[in-house]
C-alpha cells in the first residue's frame, strides 16, 4: 500500500467548506491533531461555535474527501466546539462563570424580544452550548413564565444566589423574587441596581453564553447594562413596521455609542399566513427590517413569521425550539442562533485573562 501523502490528504481536506463561514478547516486552523499510521488517519475538527446539528454532515463530507486520496483506508473525525471569550467594552472586565454575553434588545415593547430571546437560547444549547438566560426586565419579567419555571433560588454560601434551570438554561430574573401580582414600583436607580445584583450575585456556571433579555427602551436600565456590563455583542429585534423601526435604530445606536457590537437584526413578525387557506399577509408592512439593516450596515439575521403557535407555546411555558423542534418555526430560530454564534466566533478574542495583574508597592 502506498503511504500516505500529508500534503495531499491536506489538499483533499481544503476542499470541505464550512458552509457557516465558508472557509475551509485547514485554511482555518481548526484542523488538529492529525495522525498518519499505514492506511490510517485521524483528525480533529474545533468549531468555534456551537454546531452539534450540522456535526454528522461536515464528518461525512471530511471522511469521504480523506478518503480520496491514495493509500487512506480508514479515515477517524472527532469534531468538537471549543468556544472561548470574546472582547468586550473597553475597560470592562468579563463576569465570572460567564464567556460571552448576549444582549437581545428592542427600542419599543411588543415586538416579540422576549419570544425570541427564550428561543434563541434554546437554540444555542440544542447545538450543545452552556447557556444562561437573563430577564433584565425588573418591571415586567416573563421569562419564568415563557421557559415554564417557577420557584426561588437557593444560596449555598448565604452570599450567591443558585440560577434556576429550565430545559437545559441556567435562568436568573426578578420574577423568581416577587410574587406574580406584585408591581415594581422603583425608581430607575433602585431597578439599576436590582439588575446588577441579579447579573452580578447568581452563580453562573460554566457559561458558554448569557442571553440577556433586555427591557424595551433606551433608558437607565439599558445605558447601565451597555456600559458597565460587559457584552459581546446585541441582537435588535423589530416588527417591519415603521413605528418599531423607528425605536428600533435608537436601541441600535445606544449600543453603537458604547462600542457594543452589533450581531444582526431580526425581523420579528414579518409574514402571516393563514392557518385555513394558507394566504400570505404582510399584517405589519413588508422588509422593513431588512431595509433597515441594509441602511445600517448590520447583518440581516432572518425574518420570523407572526404565527398563534408562537404565542400558544410561550404562554404554555414551552417556547418552540422545544415544543416543536423539528419544526419549519425551530429551523428559522437555530438557524438564527447559528449565525449569532458565528459571528461571535469571528470577532477578537478576549485576552484579560492572559496577562497577570500587576500591584506596584512602595519600598521601605
Amino acid at each position: 500500500m502506498p503511504a500516505i501523502q500529508e500534503s495531499a490528504l491536506l489538499q483533499a481536506l481544503q476542499t470541505v467548506v464550512d458552509p457557516n463561514t465558508a472557509q475551509d478547516f485547514v485554511s482555518a486552523k481548526q484542523l488538529k491533531n492529525l495522525r498518519l499510521d499505514g492506511g490510517d488517519v485521524s483528525f480533529d475538527i474545533e468549531l468555534p461555535y456551537p454546531g452539534a446539528s450540522q456535526q454528522a454532515e461536515l464528518r461525512r463530507a471530511l471522511v469521504a474527501a480523506a478518503r480520496s486520496v491514495e493509500g487512506v483506508s480508514n479515515v477517524s473525525v472527532n469534531i468538537q466546539s471549543k468556544i472561548v471569550a470574546h472582547a468586550v467594552q473597553r475597560g470592562v472586565q468579563l463576569l465570572p462563570g460567564v464567556k460571552n454575553i448576549i444582549a437581545v434588545a428592542s427600542g419599543k415593547g411588543g415586538v416579540g424580544k422576549s419570544t425570541t430571546a427564550a428561543n434563541l437560547a434554546l437554540a444555542l444549547a440544542a447545538e450543545g452550548a452552556r447557556v444562561g438566560v437573563l430577564d433584565a426586565d425588573i418591571y415586567g419579567p416573563s421569562q419564568p413564565m415563557m421557559l415554564g419555571v417557577s420557584g426561588r433560588p437557593e444560596s449555598e454560601d448565604g452570599k450567591l444566589m443558585e440560577p434556576m434551570v429550565g430545559y437545559g438554561l441556567q435562568i436568573m430574573s426578578i420574577g423568581f423574587l416577587v410574587e406574580d401580582d406584585q408591581a415594581m414600583i422603583w425608581r430607575g436607580p433602585m431597578a439599576t441596581q436590582a439588575l446588577e445584583q441579579l447579573l452580578r450575585q447568581t452563580r453562573w456556571q460554566d457559561l458558554d453564553y448569557l442571553v440577556v433579555d433586555m427591557p424595551p427602551g433606551t433608558g437607565d436600565i439599558q445605558l447601565t447594562l451597555s456600559q458597565r456590563v460587559p457584552v459581546t455583542g446585541a441582537v435588535i429585534v423589530t416588527t417591519p413596521q415603521d413605528i418599531a423601526l423607528i425605536d428600533a435604530k435608537k436601541g441600535l445606536k445606544m449600543f453603537e455609542k458604547v462600542g457594543v457590537p452589533i450581531l444582526g437584526l431580526v425581523e420579528n413578525m414579518a409574514v402571516h399566513i393563514c392557518t385555513n387557506c394558507g394566504h400570505a399577509e404582510h399584517i405589519f408592512g413588508a422588509d422593513g427590517g431588512r431595509k433597515m439593516a441594509e441602511a445600517y450596515g448590520v447583518d440581516y439575521l432572518g425574518a420570523l413569521p407572526l404565527a398563534m403557535s408562537i404565542r400558544v407555546q410561550a404562554d404554555a411555558g414551552q417556547p418552540t425550539v422545544v415544543a416543536d423542534p423539528d419544526g419549519e418555526v425551530a429551523a428559522l430560530y437555530k438557524a438564527l442562533a447559528r449565525q449569532v454564534a458565528v459571528k461571535i466566533a469571528a470577532q477578537s478574542k478576549d485576552y484579560s485573562s492572559k496577562f497577570p495583574n500587576i500591584s506596584i508597592s512602595k519600598s521601605t
